[in-house]
């Protein structure tokens, strides 16, 4: 007999809140995010000091998921070339899957405007790190400005995302090429 463990008011909070900010973007209303979660407003206000350290918290319990699905694992046996591809081929993948509504990190960042915002640190933070990861890549397989090359893929990322998320275009058979071409000119092995 299995028992099922039913999820704490903290976790439907960080789940209402990250499922909801996703789809329907970081203005959700303290209202629709209690009643999504089964929570009263006081439990959240128990839970959390604000709306604004609920929405850090659920952007900071998924980066490790976001990473996850996006980078290969270290020390893959991969070259840095294949594994700056490995990225674009898993946005690609996701991209195509319905419910995509691009990089949630991105979005929030836009959303916000504030950079000084506790959900804003966080997704700068994870979207620093996709860069960095780029970075560490591109010197290891000696492009000729791996700064520069890091800057690109993290555009061509955030724009792909971005417009994959809002319907305009397909990444299938654009992002990869994209990237294998930036690859290219930086000497990339």
């Amino acid at each position: 007999m299995t028992t099922e463990v039913k999820p704490s008011t903290r976790e439907r909070l960080l789940e209402a809140a990250a499922t909801l900010t996703y789809r329907d973007g970081v203005g959700i209303g303290i209202d629709a995010l209690c009643k999504a979660a089964g929570v009263s407003k006081r439990s959240l206000y128990q839970l959390f000091e604000s709306k604004d350290e609920l929405l850090a918290t659920s952007l900071e319990e998924r980066a490790s998921a976001f990473v996850t699905g996006l980078l290969p694992p270290a020390d893959d046996g991969r070259s840095p070339r294949e594994r700056i591809l490995h990225v674009f081929d898993q946005l690609e993948e996701q991209a195509g899957a319905p419910e995509f509504h691009g990089c949630r990190y991105l979005a929030a960042q836009i959303e916000l405007k504030d950079q000084s915002h506790p959900a804003s640190q966080v997704a700068r933070r994870v979207k620093g790190n996709l860069t960095a990861f780029f970075r560490a890549e591109a010197e290891q397989g000696e492009a000729s400005h791996p700064d520069l090359l890091a800057r690109q893929l993290s555009m061509v990322f955030d724009g792909a995302s971005a417009r994959a998320g809002i319907e305009a275009d397909k990444l299938t058979g654009l992002v990869t090429p994209t990237v294998a071409t930036l690859l290219d000119a930086a000497g990339m092995h």
